[in-house]
């Protein structure tokens, strides 16, 4: 493995740093890309601690050959690992393939689903539900779902979608279609 840390010298001190950063998700452009995985089953209160420990150890060595490469990560509701990610240079298909091979390990790991992008995520109370679309039709259909129902829209692309876009009412959705 590289070492994803570089040494430089400033007034007679050294110092070590890694070569990307790992940021606060606030600190990220509008434009930083997002991708995220919402997991069929909410993370375990005691899963959490080492969850989050291998997604760090993960996002410090993805790309670490790019300085100016910022990543940060969220982890929602115990249930939605959610990436953010900027740099001068594009995401090569390696890198992408990287991050899905790094959530195909999750998902053995945990014994989850974090890939099926069409299973509906949204709210009934406090609590976030995980259906798959046909059985989300029926809710909608026996009004346990209505149009003040907040869904999760894990298809958005960018820092500025998630933040507007991602966690919305029903009718500000593609999901409206349903109602």
């Amino acid at each position: 493995m590289e070492n994803p840390f570089k040494v430089s010298a400033l007034d007679g001190f050294s110092f070590a740093y890694i070569c990307h950063m790992f940021v606060p998700f606030e600190n990220l452009s509008e434009e930083a890309k997002v991708w995220i995985y919402p997991s069929s089953r909410k993370f375990y209160q005691p899963e959490i601690p080492e969850l989050e420990k291998k997604i760090e150890d993960f996002i410090t060595n993805w790309k670490s050959d790019d300085e100016s490469f910022k990543v940060s990560y969220q982890l929602k509701y115990n249930r939605f690992i959610i990436f953010s990610a900027e740099g001068n240079s594009a995401l090569s298909n390696a890198d992408i393939d990287a991050q899905v091979a790094f959530i195909i390990q999750l998902q053995q790991e945990y014994e989850v689903e974090l890939l099926d992008k069409m299973n509906v995520c949204f709210k009934q109370g406090e609590y976030v539900q995980y259906k798959d679309l046909k059985d989300f039709k029926k809710l909608v259909k026996n009004k346990a779902v209505n149009e003040k129902s907040i869904v999760f829209d894990n298809l958005i692309t960018s820092k500025s979608e998630f933040e507007y876009y991602w966690e919305v009412p029903i009718t500000d959705s593609w999901y409206k279609r349903f109602l």
